[in-house]
C-alpha cells in the first residue's frame, strides 16, 4: 500500500464548479446531492489527466466508487463560485483513497473522502491499478 505523505496532494486536479438555479434546495442553498455529482466531475477530471477512462475500459476494466464520506462545513449558495480539488492519498493494488475539498476562495465548504477499487468488467472481480498510473503516483510521493 502506498501512502502520500503528509501535507502533499499527489495527482491533484482542480475544476471550478458551477453552480445551477436547479441545484438549489428550499433553504436556499446547494443541495447535498450535488455534491456527489461534483465528487463525480473531479474523479473523471483524475481519470482525463492521469489514467484515461477510454483505455482503461479498452482492457476490460473500470473505476467503481465503494464509499463517499462528505462533511458540509459552509452552504454554497447560487451565486457563488466554488472550485474543487482532488488527489489521491493512498494506493493500494486494486483501490484508490481520494480526498476532495470545495472551497469558496480559501474557505473551505466541504471535504470529502472516497474509496475506488477497479474491477473487470465481465467479472467484477479486482483488477490491478494500471502500472502507469502506480508509477505516476510514486513519481509525485518521491517513492
Amino acid at each position: 500500500m502506498l501512502h502520500a505523505p503528509p501535507g502533499t496532494r499527489p495527482l491533484l486536479v482542480t475544476l471550478p464548479l458551477k453552480v445551477q438555479t436547479y441545484d438549489i434546495d428550499f433553504a436556499h442553498h446547494v443541495n447535498n446531492a450535488v455534491y456527489i455529482r461534483w465528487l463525480e466531475d473531479l474523479r473523471m477530471e483524475v481519470l482525463r489527466q492521469y489514467c484515461p477512462l477510454r483505455g482503461l475500459m479498452a482492457d476490460g476494466v473500470v473505476p467503481i466508487l465503494a464509499s463517499t464520506n462528505i462533511v458540509y462545513k459552509k452552504s454554497i449558495e447560487l451565486f457563488d463560485e466554488p472550485v474543487g480539488s482532488m488527489w489521491c492519498v493512498q494506493m493500494g493494488r486494486a483501490t484508490l483513497t481520494l480526498h476532495s475539498e470545495i472551497c469558496i476562495g480559501e474557505e473551505v465548504c466541504a471535504t470529502a473522502t472516497q474509496r475506488g477499487i477497479m474491477l473487470y468488467i465481465g467479472t467484477t472481480r479486482p483488477a490491478r491499478i494500471p502500472k502507469s498510473l502506480v508509477q505516476q503516483y510514486r513519481d509525485a510521493i518521491g517513492g
